[in-house]
């Protein structure tokens, strides 16, 4: 068998895709804007940000490694045989990711309509009213490749920045290359508000609207905000920092008095709670309201409408996924 050695594996591993492509097979990049390209034998893979993404396929990674392996389909062998080859007779300029002032948000492309996803979250409890309102919005919309809910986190100019994919007939979770995670999915209040309500997930999010527009009250009171998934402390608590959507929104939001926490009643979104609450500045005030029966919001809701909880979400999230670095 042959053998690559660890130094020249490791200069291998750091060849990026953008750069691989640039010296070997330019012909294959098309430039989108700016610093996006897509491969033009495979239309859906972008890159971007030092980064590629296979769209139609779910599937991503940095290097051109990945890419031989995950899109051509050779061995790890024969990749990294074949660029170790490639680049004895030219090495590649591994170009430095260009500095930009905000990431570019590669979106999924939508579906004609958002007929999956519409099902889908009314069979987790979601008023049709509220669905409405974020595919009006643009804040929500169904994805062409595999039929994901798109939840899209907008700055305070509706600019799409973030965008949290959930699958409706897989257990798959992920974010759009480029995602900002300052800029998380949110409803603000309609009017003045001193509130920020926090959640987990957009799901969380709209379900714990909907409870509120089954008890007639106005569900966009105050704000709504997610937290683009679990959020991890450091493991002093007080050395945690403040999640970077709440982050943002307190700095823009000057006004703001109060945090009302919503986070999972199990033992992470309990100890997120705890660490958020130490962390934030005593002007504060923190209210903790976890869900009243189940182990988040939506299971909330769902048992009070007499929809059956199942394992479907509960089991596969990949926490570790979704944790907030």
């Amino acid at each position: 068998m042959p053998y690559i050695p660890p130094d020249t594996l490791a200069k291998i591993k750091q060849i990026d895709l953008f750069s691989y492509l640039k010296t070997y097979a330019p012909s294959e990049l098309v430039r989108i804007s700016g610093n996006v390209y897509r491969v033009r034998s495979h239309e859906s893979l972008k890159i971007s940000n030092g980064k590629w993404m296979w769209w139609s396929r779910g599937i991503g990674g940095r290097s051109a490694l990945d890419y031989l392996i995950k899109v051509e389909g050779y061995s790890f062998l024969e990749a990294a045989e074949l660029i170790m080859s490639q680049a004895s007779l030219q090495p590649p300029e591994i170009l430095p990711a260009e500095k930009t002032k905000e990431k570019i948000l590669l979106l999924p492309e939508p579906y004609r309509n958002c007929d999956y996803v519409v099902s889908y979250l009314k069979s987790r409890g979601i008023d049709s009213d509220l669905i409405r309102f974020c595919i009006q919005s643009g804040r929500l919309y169904e994805s062409r490749n595999y039929h994901n809910a798109v939840f899209v986190g907008q700055d305070s100019s509706g600019k799409a920045r973030y965008a949290a994919l959930r699958g409706v007939r897989s257990n798959f979770i992920g974010e759009a290359t480029g995602s900002d995670k300052n800029y998380s999915f949110c409803i603000p209040a309609e009017k003045a508000s001193q509130s920020v309500h926090l959640f987990e997930s957009a799901i969380d999010l709209l379900s714990y609207a909907a409870l509120r527009k089954m008890d007639g009250e106005d569900w966009r009171l105050d704000h709504l905000l997610s937290l683009a998934g679990v959020y991890q402390p450091a493991k002093e608590i007080e050395k945690s920092k403040i999640p970077a959507a709440l982050s943002r929104f307190l700095k823009e939001n000057p006004q703001i008095g109060e945090v009302v926490f919503h986070l999972d009643n199990d033992k992470t979104g309990r100890l997120a709670t705890t660490a958020i609450r130490t962390v934030l500045p005593e002007k504060y005030q923190c209210t903790d309201d976890p869900p009243k029966q189940g182990s988040d919001v939506n299971d909330e809701l769902c048992m009070r409408l007499g929809i059956r909880v199942t394992k479907r979400e509960k089991v596969s999230r990949n926490r570790d996924q979704r944790r907030e670095r």
